[in-house]
């Protein structure tokens, strides 16, 4: 390629990339407009704008396959927020902004069916398409400063998603997800400084040599912690399961299968190119992952929710994922295998979810239920829904010939290489041979109980019949339970996971070709024998496992015969593990301010104890004791302690209310005995202006207090930041 045509595609590219990025906050803008007018319409474009984000991000893909997976293009908003926006494209970045559209695409079709009798629904495509191009700005942002300022922007965005129904449950629910994403966040932006301040930079390519022979682990943690609070790690997962059932089923997807994975960009970020090959670093990421990948399977397989168990699914497969990133730190330059896994494990959940979660949302718009008791036998009669779902099912279980098979047995693998190089003494870490084997066994029960909880899932609402003979008469009448373009919105990716899992060769190792450079993988990955007796070996022995869990636990203790006949899902949960509920509200809301006022208590006597049994010699020192204690308690009673106001209460009104009346009321009095002596007027002015004032007060204070209008307000902020961002643009 010569350099004139080499300058015009990257010219091409960095428009292309501006393009994807901010084409959706115009489209946004656009729906909304247009739904003010005319509902009918606004669908059409909210689901043209997503469609053609599809097509410009499938075009950067087409053009990355061409010409390499490696940077392909910049596009630059210096100045912006202070240190400028930043965007790149690479293969990763690329594949996945790919599927990012490809899931905004899917559910958009399917949200014209499923939010057909649902309200503020102009509120909601708005966000949803604020989302996409917050997505999009961290998948293909340049610099850690541009992640995290889209990171935050896509936060408070989908806030309105688990919010949308506005029931109390919902908007608990959001209430956690937002708490969850703004200490996140806060942390997040701690290491960022960090990290700036020792390497000077927070360009992602150039992380990994400025940080070379620095200690960055404090940054890296801080980082950690803001990134795995939004892919749902253990045990900052506590909003998956609390947002998920709230949520909209096409939100769900989305929250499940592409906002997660933001979270795990940035972990990358922090394993691939801040501390790439880094051991200890890798033990922790796979402690941590162990810990999700275990808990989660736990969590599903109890729940009697549909997409309460989906969304504990998520957790799970989310601390599969990080096994692999764990064992790409702990295998140094021998990671091939767990680069492709994980990689591939990511790229196969983010589609899993989608199909999932929009399988539940058909049963959930055709009966509003999503208890397996309530929707127990609703697909029976609906083999299309149910091939859907079991392609999903097997597809996340792991089942040979189909694509979760190939990536789960990837990062087994790799556990399996790892295990053998500490036997052969090649290999460093905390771990010896033995506790590898028990994380292999973790990972193979976990695998073992993810088949579990889909087989519960299956035959709950596919298989058995409904208590009720007359339900269920009803649910079989059903036929047309979704439009041809819902199914095909379902359909179309299901399908991908056999075609994935049948023909890997010719279609994941593609994917991970592209996708390993970003993850510090330069050569070429060589066929794997993803069916030899060996790797068929593992799968096997989490189905088997499955089975043996699914028939002796799901069968005999969570299932509860009826006195009246038939038999129930009983939730065998218990309530006292609710981490919200029972750790961190108690925490954050009794414990923790008991704790800071003993401590202040505490320091008040020993400061006032000094004070006494000092000597005069000492007093000096005593009295400086005392004048800060003192300022503390000034400080704080006039800031954040500070009481409010208590004048003289009136019982309507306000003072100027009042003053006002009463001067009307003296003019009144003069007219009455000069100009109206007829007609004389009694109205009391003073009331009256109260009673305005009150119904005034009242009613600003239901508007303040609304959701929709902080939103809007929200709304109004970002649309100006976009246009700022625009003519900032065009200036430039």
């Amino acid at each position: 390629m010569d350099s004139n045509t080499f300058t015009a595609m990257n010219l091409f590219h960095s428009c292309l990339l501006g393009g994807i990025v901010f084409f959706p906050f115009a489209g946004a803008a656009a729906s909304y407009i247009t739904g003010r007018k005319n509902k009918a319409l606004r669908d059409q474009v909210m689901a043209a704008v997503s469609t053609a984000e599809f097509v410009l991000v499938l075009i950067l893909l087409v053009s990355a396959g061409t010409h390499g997976s490696k940077e392909n293009g910049i596009f630059e908003l210096p100045g912006i927020c202070g240190m400028g926006l930043h965007f790149t494209a690479d293969g990763f970045r690329t594949v996945y902004g790919t599927i990012a559209a490809f899931m905004w695409m899917a559910t958009a079709h399917f949200s014209k069916e499923y939010f057909a009798h649902y309200r503020n629904r102009n509120r909601y495509y708005l966000f949803f398409l604020i989302t996409l191009g917050a997505t999009e700005g961290i998948f293909f942002s340049a610099d850690l400063y541009t992640t995290f300022v889209f990171f935050e922007i896509m936060s408070f965005a989908s806030y309105v998603w688990v919010a949308q129904d506005e029931r109390q449950q919902s908007l608990r629910a959001a209430e956690t997800y937002l708490a969850v994403a703004v200490i996140g966040g806060l942390v997040m932006l701690m290491g960022l400084f960090l990290l700036n301040q020792q390497a000077g930079t927070l360009m992602i390519d150039e992380l990994y040599e400025t940080c070379q022979g620095k200690d960055v682990y404090a940054a890296a943690a801080c980082m950690f912690f803001g990134f795995a609070a939004k892919a749902g790690a253990f045990p900052l997962h506590i909003w998956l399961p609390k947002a998920h059932p709230v949520a909209p089923a096409p939100a769900s997807a989305l929250l499940s299968g592409i906002l997660t994975k933001t979270g795990m960009f940035g972990i990358l970020v922090i394993s691939c190119k801040i501390l790439l090959h880094d051991w200890k670093w890798g033990t922790f990421v796979l402690v941590v992952g162990t810990l999700t990948m275990v808990a989660g399977a736990v969590l599903a397989l109890f729940s009697i929710d549909f997409k309460r168990t989906l969304a504990c699914s998520s957790v799970s497969q989310i601390g599969f994922i990080l096994v692999g990133v764990g064992m790409q730190g702990l295998l140094g330059e021998e990671n091939l295998l767990a680069v492709r896994g994980s990689v591939l494990h990511m790229v196969n959940h983010s589609l899993f979810k989608l199909v999932l979660f929009m399988a539940a949302g058909v049963i959930y718009m055709n009966i509003h239920k999503l208890d397996l008791n309530e929707i127990r036998g609703y697909g029976r009669k609906k083999p299309l829904l149910a091939a859907i779902y079991l392609a999903g099912a097997l597809g996340i279980g792991g089942m040979p010939l189909f694509s979760g098979y190939i990536s789960k047995t990837l990062i087994h693998e790799s556990i399996v290489e790892y295990a053998a190089q500490l036997g052969h003494g090649s290999m460093q870490g905390y771990f010896g041979v033995s506790d590898v084997k028990i994380i292999e066994w973790l990972f193979l029960i976990s695998g073992g109980l993810t088949v579990a909880y889909m087989c519960k899932l299956f035959f709950a609402v596919f298989v058995e019949k409904n208590n009720d003979p007359a339900l269920q008469e009803e649910y079989d009448a059903q036929t047309s339970y979704m439009k041809p373009l819902s199914a095909a919105a379902l359909a179309i990716p299901a399908v991908l996971f056999p075609v994935f899992g049948i023909l890997p060769h010719l279609t994941m190792d593609k994917i991970a070709d592209m996708c390993q450079g970003f993850l510090g993988v330069e050569e070429a990955g060589t066929k794997v024998a993803y069916f030899s007796l060996t790797n068929l070996k593992g799968a096997a022995v989490s189905i088997v496992i499955g089975v043996i869990i699914y028939g002796l636990i799901v069968r005999t203790w969570m299932i509860e015969k009826q006195p009246e006949g038939g038999t129930v899902y009983v939730n065998r949960w218990p309530r006292v593990l609710d981490l919200e509920d029972y750790v961190y509200r108690p925490i954050l809301l009794t414990v923790l301010p008991t704790v800071c006022g003993a401590v202040c208590t505490v320091l008040d006597n020993l400061f006032d104890l000094l004070a006494k049994v000092l000597p005069i010699a000492g007093s000096v020192e005593a009295g400086f004791f005392d004048t800060i204690t003192d300022s503390v308690v000034v400080f704080l009673r006039k800031t954040i302690y500070k009481d409010s106001p208590q004048p003289h209460e009136l019982e309507e009104g306000n003072g100027l209310t009042h003053a006002a009346g009463r001067f009307v009321n003296g003019i009144v009095a003069v007219l009455n005995h000069t100009l109206w002596r007829k007609r004389k007027n009694h109205t009391d002015y003073e009331h009256r202006f109260a009673l305005a004032y009150d119904s005034f007060k009242e009613n600003t204070g239901i508007i303040g207090r609304s959701l929709s209008y902080g939103l809007i307000l929200f709304c109004l902020g970002l649309c100006g930041t976009l246009i700022y961002l625009l003519v900032t643009l065009l200036l430039h």
